[in-house]
């Protein structure tokens, strides 16, 4: 059996390798780039791509590629080889400094939102030194950042870096006015946990909707589902056991920190958790762990599904996003400590968390903003669109004590009572989990629930990023002025709960009345679908604080929103054209077969004797002449809607159409064609079943 520590990381140029193939003074400078953003020298440069490029070629590397995470949502690369002509007509490998630090992919090709012409195609490709690089294959995959000609940010990694910069500033200060001169650095940590179905190639080949849009458009329900709750953490079945075995391995191979794998709720549904690293690493290992888990699902005979809901009526698949604070000397900014109503710097991190939450609810909706979310936020598995932040009693009664200026009893640790005397005693956690909550307190960071599956975690922690920076600066500015600290401080404390403890709630998220109360008595935010939310991006108070942190620019802002509401009317009219064409060419005349074997077996017995009614048949035979009929009207008016959008210019005004009239259509179509599913002999359905699918791996 493989030790795991003995390849954990081979396939990567961290920290150990560099140590080991640079010189100490190279090393030195280069962790100086690394730790505190220090300015890179070319010389530097050129002597780690020295080493990169020997390190690489001695693990079977042949080519590099500058990899990077456009706006489409997965990652790219182009690939060049190392090699060189030698005078003598051979080759010689090489690899200069240069070459690490800059490439230039063409630009045109990638999502720019009006940014730029078409014609106008140079990009460049900058190396971003805090994420190490990596083999892939045959290919050194370096980690970088993506921008224009004109140096606007094309892709995630940069607003990203951007925010986490941004947050480090401020929270510096707010620990130094704290007397914590000796801390250089303040990071984010993430710990994404990946949720995603598994089933059967054979199966996915033979359904078009997966195919072309990786979620199911049509399926009846099944007789069983998720409603025995057996599911969940129950025994991995051995297919499932082996993939997720050589997935692990080759995601230690890459060093990335794959922690906990079972069953979730749904049949065939899954999830993998991995221990918390910095937010941008975290980032491009969640890049990486998606491509990796279709990959290895692929050698298994195995499709990974990654939608947020491939399947209607089970429980659609997220990606919570563990956030926290830490600085260089690792302390966690977020941690209560034994009397956290005592410790003036947590309760002023935590104020600074839930007036950000509070102020930019809009951004951080529109963050995880989606056609495929869309269908999963609201739904029994996932938290409602609505922005609220859990904090469970004990901090809830520390603030409280606060806002009212009185003495704060304590909550006492209540001991365990199992009533077996050979478990061992342990006193209950004073916070409970709340996996209703969009936004939950679990300790020492916060869990943001409302991601979806195939959603890249930049986009969330940019906006929670910068959100975060802003209550801080405003913080900062204010103390840093202040005469007395202590009592500034407490008020500042005070103001900030009394302003925004409408946001709090430790309740049951999925309870009706709590949209009730949360807009029409709170006045929270209820934007439920992506055309709802995403023009708020341009509203003033986003754009002025996102610019102010120089996290996006205006220009920058814009094309984003344009690239998002183009994405989710691209993704639905796909959705509308693929079901149209299934409707037409496998649906409709699968039900016309089977009335028409109906026929001929009513014929049959009559043949037979002319008494016998028929009656079987010939209701079953009315029943499904209807429904044909529907599919053929419905499957019309859905291509109506859809040639509809065709005069329409304007993105914003698409999306409005296609959330008011496409979606509906969809869902008129998908009704009738579910019902005639359930009436037509299962040999006459062109394409696997939801029974089918959802327990069809072994």
């Amino acid at each position: 059996m493989k030790n795991v520590s003995d390849f954990f990381g081979c396939k990567v140029f961290d920290d150990r390798v560099m140590k080991a193939n640079l010189s100490a003074k190279v090393y030195r400078s280069l962790r100086k780039t690394i730790d505190e953003g220090a300015k890179l020298d070319i010389g530097v440069a050129n002597a780690v791509a020295a080493a990169m490029k020997d390190w690489a070629v001695d693990h079977g590397a042949t080519h590099y590629t500058h990899w990077f995470q456009p706006l489409t949502g997965v990652t790219a690369e182009k690939h060049d080889s190392f090699i060189s002509p030698s005078p003598d007509g051979g080759v010689i490998m090489e690899f200069s400094g240069k070459e690490l630090i800059k490439g230039e992919p063409d630009a045109s090709s990638f999502p720019s939102g009006g940014l730029r012409a078409t014609f106008e195609a140079r990009g460049y490709t900058a190396w971003d030194p805090t994420s190490y690089a990596f083999i892939k294959g045959n290919t050194l995959c370096i980690p970088t950042a993506f921008c224009s000609y004109g140096g606007e940010a094309l892709d995630k990694k940069t607003p990203l870096l951007r925010s986490m910069e941004a947050l480090n500033k401020q929270a510096i200060r707010i620990l130094h006015l704290f007397g914590n001169d000796d801390v250089k650095c303040v990071r984010t940590s993430v710990g994404p946990e990946q949720e995603y179905f598994l089933i059967t190639k054979e199966m996915y080949e033979q359904r078009r909707d997966l195919r072309f849009t990786g979620r199911t458009l049509f399926g009846a329900k099944p007789p069983k589902g998720q409603e025995m709750d057996d599911h969940y953490f129950g025994v991995i079945k051995p297919r499932v056991a082996a993939y997720m075995e050589e997935l692990n391995e080759e995601l230690w191979k890459l060093g990335i920190l794959a922690k906990t794998e079972h069953n979730e709720v749904a049949p065939a549904q899954h999830e993998l958790a991995p221990i918390y690293t910095t937010t941008n690493i975290a980032t491009d290992h969640n890049q990486l762990t998606m491509e990796i888990m279709q990959k290895v699902a692929a050698k298994h005979g195995l499709v990974c599904l990654l939608h947020e809901k491939p399947f209607a009526g089970v429980n659609g698949s997220g990606k919570h996003n563990n956030w926290s604070l830490t600085t260089d000397g690792g302390v966690n900014l977020l941690s209560p400590g034994e009397t956290p109503y005592e410790n003036a710097q947590f309760l002023l991190f935590l104020c600074a968390v839930i007036k950000a939450v509070d102020d930019y609810q809009d951004l951080l909706r529109l963050s995880v903003a989606t056609a495929g979310n869309d269908h999963r936020l609201g739904a029994n598995e996932a938290p409602p669109a609505v922005i609220s932040i859990f904090l469970g009693e004990e901090l809830n009664a520390v603030l409280e004590a606060i806002e009212t200026g009185t003495p704060y009893a304590g909550t006492e640790k209540t001991q365990m009572k199992l009533g077996v005397d050979v478990l061992p005693k342990f006193n209950r956690d004073t916070t409970d989990r709340n996996r209703t909550s969009p936004f939950a307190f679990t300790g020492n960071k916060f869990e943001f629930r409302m991601l979806g599956s195939s959603n890249s975690i930049a986009c969330a922690n940019i906006m929670l990023n910068s959100a975060v920076a802003e209550s801080l600066k405003i913080y900062a500015d204010r103390l840093e002025k202040a005469e007395n600290f202590e009592d500034v401080l407490h008020e500042m404390i005070r103001k900030t709960i009394k302003d925004h403890k409408h946001v709090i709630f430790n309740g049951n998220g999925y309870d009706d009345t709590w949209i009730q109360e949360a807009v029409e008595k709170r006045g929270l935010l209820n934007y439920r679908t992506t055309p709802d939310c995403m023009p708020h991006l341009l509203d003033e108070k986003n754009v002025r604080m996102l610019t102010s942190h120089k996290v996006f620019s205006e220009a920058e802002l814009k094309s984003r929103c344009e690239i998002m509401l183009e994405n989710y009317c691209k993704t639905v009219l796909i959705e509308a054209n693929t079901m149209t064409d299934m409707a037409k060419t496998e649906i409709a005349p699968a039900v016309s077969a089977y009335i028409l074997e109906l026929a001929n077996t009513a014929a049959a017995k009559k043949a037979v004797d002319e008494s016998i009614s028929c009656g079987y048949e010939t209701r079953l035979m009315k029943k499904l002449a209807i429904l044909e009929e529907q599919i053929a009207v419905k499957t019309g008016e859905l291509e109506e809607a859809v040639m509809k959008l065709q005069d329409t210019e304007d993105v914003e005004a698409e999306s409005y159409m296609i959330r008011d009239a496409v979606l509906g259509k969809m869902g008129e179509l998908r009704a009738v064609c579910d019902e005639a599913e359930t009436m037509t002999a299962k040999k006459y359905w062109p394409f696997p079943t939801y029974g089918d699918l959802l327990f069809g791996v072994k």
